[in-house]
């Protein structure tokens, strides 16, 4: 996904987490929009989010698939405590736009709310997954993790209260929930104006395991300051991970590989079998179409939700071919499995499609 430099204004701080609390704020591009979103953007500014909700069904009701009118929907949504609503909305933008991972990112702050760690962090391995170099998602996940650490060290005392190796492990972790929780104030000033992208992103109130140049968002009166978590550590940290300097062919097969998983998950037939290519070779000496009917009665032909995911996959790149190496989670009704996996890409145009497919 491309990379812009949006101005962001900010919003309140949603509310607080025990240890760990987390807000939203949205992006915009400095150029306008249609007319309802600048509109909706002040409303929501000012917290009038009925009339904000009114004036984005409006817009949504001539554009509904609007990628950015659905994102600030479900922002509304969040900021008048409607989360189930919220959640239903960022969902719906997942599948729709697997690519995108701002609206999982989202996903995983209101998950994080309600408590529920492991969706959040599953959310935000899908925004990692989805575009490597997202700096915000890999502090939110940071976040997740310290609270999961938390949680397993409490439960393990609960059963051999006597470990003094666990108690100093919780004592440290909650030092530095504590210590992350008073941030120093830094103003904060628009980006340069940027193209317009359908994109915004979650932003950690409080950061659990603090590190330099964590967001922490407040607001005054409707003027928008920003502040910064108080480092552990005086060590600076790089200002991009190192991601961003790979190969943007791996970053392609990456998208591919993710829209790949997505449409399975979605029971998008059309879109799964797209991704192959016209030279793939189906497995069992199976004919094309013989194999393309049975993918599709184990798709769409199968009850209830499937959900696909994947642990970091390594890629590699030779030319025009490419593989990517990947432990596949698959869930659905009645059944859960973990796999080895092997597929291998080729180039086609401007994009990546599956020649070979190897299960382990």
């Amino acid at each position: 996904m491309t990379s812009h430099s949006l101005y962001q204004p900010r919003f309140k701080p949603l509310g607080t987490l025990r240890a760990l609390a987390f807000g939203l704020a949205i992006g915009f591009a400095a150029p306008v929009f249609a007319d309802n979103l600048p509109e909706v953007q002040r409303l929501i500014k000012q917290g009038q989010f009925p009339q904000a909700l009114e004036k984005v069904d409006a817009y949504l009701s001539s554009k509904p698939k609007d990628a950015q009118g659905r994102f600030l929907k479900g922002l509304i949504f969040t900021e008048m405590n409607r989360p189930g609503d919220a959640v239903a909305v960022f969902t719906k933008l997942t599948e729709d736009y697997p690519e995108l991972p701002e609206p999982y990112n989202n996903l995983a702050v209101l998950y994080a709310q309600q408590k529920q760690y492991d969706k959040a962090r599953t959310a935000l391995e899908m925004a990692i997954r989805t575009h490597p170099s997202y700096a915000i998602a890999y502090e939110n996940l940071g976040d997740v993790y310290a609270k999961l650490a938390s949680q397993a060290y409490d439960k393990a005392l609960q059963l051999d209260n006597s470990n003094a190796a666990t108690q100093n492990k919780l004592a440290l972790i909650r030092d530095l929930i504590s210590t992350s929780s008073k941030p120093n104030v830094r103003p904060t000033a628009p980006a340069p104006t940027a193209p317009a992208a359908p994109v915004a992103a979650a932003k950690p109130v409080a950061t659990v395991v603090a590190a330099p140049n964590a967001s922490v968002v407040t607001t005054t009166q409707g003027a928008a300051s920003t502040s910064l978590a108080k480092p552990v550590a005086s060590a600076p940290v790089a200002a991009a991970p190192a991601p961003m300097k790979a190969d943007p062919a791996a970053d392609e097969v990456a998208k591919a590989l993710a829209n790949w998983a997505g449409a399975w998950s979605r029971k998008d037939v059309k879109g799964y079998l797209s991704q192959y290519a016209a030279s793939f070779t189906p497995p069992k000496g199976m004919s094309r179409n013989a194999w393309e009917d049975e993918r599709e009665q184990r798709i769409a032909g199968k009850s209830g939700k499937i959900s696909v995911s994947y642990d970091e996959p390594q890629i590699t790149i030779n030319g025009d071919k490419a593989t990517a190496k990947f432990r596949q989670h698959y869930k659905a009704t009645g059944l859960s499995t973990s796999t080895t996996k092997t597929l291998v890409f080729v180039r086609s145009g401007n994009k990546w499609l599956i020649q070979e497919e190897n299960s382990r």
